[in-house]
């Protein structure tokens, strides 16, 4: 991978964070460009990555081998018919990390021919922890899915989803989710403070806990369910706990919580879709 050109489109926050994670991964800075509309956006990339920058969408795309489309949602359709006639000249691989607008949608304005690969990241991908979903459509090649792989795996672990209808399921799990451990270790804390806890000890526990039990998670060969039963002795505080919550039906509110946030996605898709 270290010999592909990447230019990246609209680099914001995610952007910046793959492009961390490139170069952390080895990837020569010369080979990396990004473009903003925004001079001093662009200034902030040159001096944190040393990279080349430019203003001009067209510019950055034209000797690319890989194009990552970085933009809001609203603003990837636009996009997508400024670079057309670029990206069918050189028909690079074609990333696209906007939430809600179809592979369908960016095809029709690029053309059936390109390599598009849609991709789910999330917030955490910030720091080197993400978790990515991504979708190829027909044309992406063995060798552009483990271009598209690597590139990713610079920022966390992937997956990679064998209908584009389960991009929405993971939005809603993957993409979303990050908010919704906040709302609950945040809801934790306060209660820990109502307890009687201070401000700082109630933040530090409930978040120690929470990576704890994440990578404790993460690095056994037991289910969730064989992991929450270890804790849960019979008779004890935990198993009060947890009758507490499955009283309150938690498993329903959560699985609401996914609908909701899944029905959501395939609207924008639709609002989306209809910029095309």
């Amino acid at each position: 991978m270290k010999n592909e050109i990447i230019a990246f489109i609209g680099a914001g926050n995610m952007s910046s964070s793959i492009i961390g994670g490139l170069i952390k991964d080895g990837h020569p800075k010369e080979n990396i460009i990004a473009s903003n509309p925004h001079p001093e956006k662009c200034d902030q990339l040159e001096t944190a990555f040393a990279i080349k920058t430019t203003t001009d969408n067209i510019a950055a795309v034209a000797a690319a081998d890989v194009v990552v489309l970085g933009v809001k949602p609203k603003s990837l359709i636009p996009l997508c018919k400024e670079l057309t006639t670029t990206i069918q000249k050189n028909k690079p691989l074609v990333l696209s990390i906007a939430a809600g607008v179809s592979e369908k949608s960016i095809e029709a304005q690029l053309g059936r021919d390109i390599a598009i690969v849609r991709v789910m990241p999330n917030t955490p991908s910030l720091i080197g922890c993400g978790a990515s979903a991504l979708y190829p459509n027909r044309v992406v090649s063995v060798k552009q899915h483990d271009l598209a792989e690597s590139i990713m795996r610079a920022v966390g672990v992937v997956i990679w989803v064998k209908n584009e209808d389960e991009i929405d399921t993971v939005t809603a799990l993957s993409g979303s989710g990050p908010a919704y451990f906040f709302l609950i270790m945040e809801s934790l804390q306060q209660a820990a403070e109502e307890l009687g806890l201070s401000s700082n000890d109630a933040k530090l526990l409930t978040l120690q806990t929470a990576l704890g039990a994440s990578r404790l998670a993460l690095e056994s060969d037991d289910s969730l369910e064989t992991l929450r039963q270890r804790v849960t002795s019979p008779g004890g505080t935990t198993e009060k706990g947890i009758a507490a919550l499955e009283n309150a039906h938690i498993r329903d509110i959560l699985k609401k919580t996914l609908i909701a946030a899944k029905d959501r996605s395939k609207e924008l898709a639709v609002e989306f879709g209809e910029q095309s």
